[in-house]
């Protein structure tokens, strides 16, 4: 349930990024998964993103991933949508991942462009359109520069866009007037979502209908009614919430995500800092400074 207990349209509002909470032994810690899950909910958030980057995928097993994806079914229960993160840098493995992956109960897949490989934007649009074609769930797709190397730009967006089964972006280039040429160029039903936490409300001024966030994870409340308040037009209920979330911000990412993130889910008692090599837990110093500003 959402903060002003009226639902929003399917992936409009805030959608969380989660982590994957680990044990200091570095196993998948499957009950602070379900306070996770569960303190994401009760703060409000309109629907889940389980295996996507911010929850380590690159260092969960298959049989880790389905998992956790069976125990977030279960928790979730139907409270709100969940969205699984399926990508690859090998179109063919992607494509297989999409065919074999029960997505019974899933209401979309969010797929990061390629890493490392730099495709062209014909490359990104064929790799896509086959991804697409094979997933029997409605896509989103996720461009993130700063982590693939490569951009899809908004006339690759929007030629996207087109595909029936292609049904939005998570958008974090941090590039505001690309996301505005999709904004303005998008079908109508086409949805434009922000990746970068801070943009969010300026995002939602030019026509995006929500986020999928990190600092969710842990501030589902503030987030969450930022987002809502944007999107009703109230922007000075949103700026006061976004000034609030402002300081913590770069603490997230100083050292690497999810490490700042998992620092203040600890701090919070929902689950453990602890992340998988070749990240780092958090260092005491960035500990005590997210305690400080908590």
């Amino acid at each position: 349930m959402n903060n002003s207990g009226t639902r929003l349209p399917a992936f409009h509002g805030t959608g969380v990024a989660l982590v994957t909470p680990f044990t200091p032994d570095f196993a998948v810690d499957y009950p602070g998964w379900r306070r996770l899950l569960n303190f994401c909910i009760e703060g409000g958030v309109e629907y889940l993103v389980v295996n996507g980057t911010t929850g380590e995928s690159p260092t969960t097993t298959a049989d880790e991933k389905a998992e956790l994806l069976r125990v977030a079914k279960e928790q979730v229960d139907g409270r709100v949508p969940l969205v699984y993160g399926i990508g690859s840098n090998d179109t063919a493995a992607a494509e297989n991942l999409f065919r074999t992956t029960d997505l019974t109960g899933i209401a979309a897949v969010l797929s990061a462009s390629p890493a490392y490989s730099k495709p062209t934007q014909a490359g990104l649009v064929a790799h896509y359109q086959r991804l697409a074609d094979a997933s029997p769930v409605p896509v989103i797709l996720y461009n993130v520069p700063g982590r693939t190397a490569s951009n899809i730009t908004a006339e690759t967006t929007l030629r996207l866009a087109q595909h029936p089964n292609i049904i939005g972006i998570k958008e974090a280039s941090g590039n505001m007037e690309q996301c505005m040429v999709i904004a303005a160029g998008k079908p109508a039903d086409f949805l434009l979502l922000s990746g970068d936490d801070m943009l969010t409300p300026a995002l939602i001024a030019c026509g995006a209908q929500g986020i999928i966030s990190v600092l969710a994870n842990a501030f589902p409340q503030q987030f969450s009614t930022m987002t809502r308040a944007a999107l009703a037009g109230d922007f000075p209920a949103a700026r006061r919430e976004l000034f609030y979330l402002l300081p913590l911000n770069p603490l997230m990412y100083e050292e690497a995500n999810p490490v700042g993130v998992k620092a203040a889910l600890e701090a919070l008692g929902v689950c453990g800092s602890a992340v998988r090599l070749p990240l780092l837990e958090a260092t005491p110093g960035l500990k005590a400074r997210i305690g400080k500003v908590l």
